[in-house]
């Protein structure tokens, strides 16, 4: 007996529900609490609240990050950096990866289930060959698409789910693609606090000495930290990755 065209659609139901979701959270306005302004104003707040409980706090923003993920909020990157900035670089950078690649693989099955089978059984044979060509090599490209972030993560979650890439694969290919992205923003977010610091001190300096435009005291020896070169550093190899990936693809074999 066959199965109703209704049933199939009834499968995207989830994703549609995701996706209201995600616009709603959007256009309420929830991304101006992610922001770096927000992170130091509230900065003394939540240190206070990690020192109160370092494990929980590390859970909690854990399942925030992974929340945020699901949902497809673009703060990924203010994510990451609050958590280098609570609980270090290295520390930070561990549940930055775990939580977008936990909230990676909910948002990839989602769309596995909902949408992939019903898209590509109606799509033409173009799309079917496109989906064919990056199954073929799911790893490489999911790893690429996560090294360079020039499409939305969601889209990123997504597109391998309709072409039919295995969850073990997408998985794998997302937490080490994420991991220098989230080493360097955690590194930047550890630094922070050090930047900060050192203007608040250059400001009492200043005022001793009987300074007037003291909140413009910070130097830039105090902001060039050993953190942010280590990032910048970073940020110039993460640059160059793509680089060296195309080289390794196209030697001889």
């Amino acid at each position: 007996m066959a199965v109703p065209a209704w049933r199939g659609w009834l499968r995207l139901l989830p994703l549609v529900a995701l996706v209201a979701v995600s616009l709603g959270l959007l256009f309420g306005g929830i991304t101006r609490w992610f922001s770096v302004d927000q992170l130091l104003a509230s900065r003394a707040y939540a240190k206070a609240w990690v020192a109160d409980g370092f494990w929980r706090a590390y859970a909690c923003a854990y399942l925030a990050y992974v929340g945020t993920v699901i949902v497809s909020l673009p703060v990924s990157v203010v994510m990451t950096t609050l958590c280098g900035f609570l609980f270090g670089p290295v520390l930070g950078a561990l549940v930055s990866i775990c939580a977008a690649t936990t909230g990676a693989v909910v948002v990839f099955s989602i769309g596995r289930t909902a949408a992939g089978e019903v898209l590509l059984r109606r799509a033409g044979s173009r799309l079917g060959r496109l989906a064919e060509g990056f199954r073929r090599d799911a790893f490489s490209y999911v790893m690429v698409l996560r090294l360079l972030p020039v499409f939305p993560f969601w889209m990123t979650n997504l597109a391998p789910a309709i072409f039919g890439v295995r969850l073990r694969t997408f998985a794998l290919a997302t937490l080490i693609g994420i991991s220098p992205g989230a080493f360097i923003y955690a590194s930047a977010g550890a630094g922070v606090e050090t930047v900060v610091a050192a203007h608040q001190a250059a400001k009492e300096a200043c005022l001793v000495a009987g300074g007037i435009a003291c909140d413009a005291a910070l130097s830039l020896r105090a902001v060039v930290t050993p953190q942010l070169v280590a990032t910048l550093l970073g940020l110039g190899v993460l640059a160059l990755l793509p680089v060296a990936w195309r080289r390794w693809r196209g030697r001889p074999r």
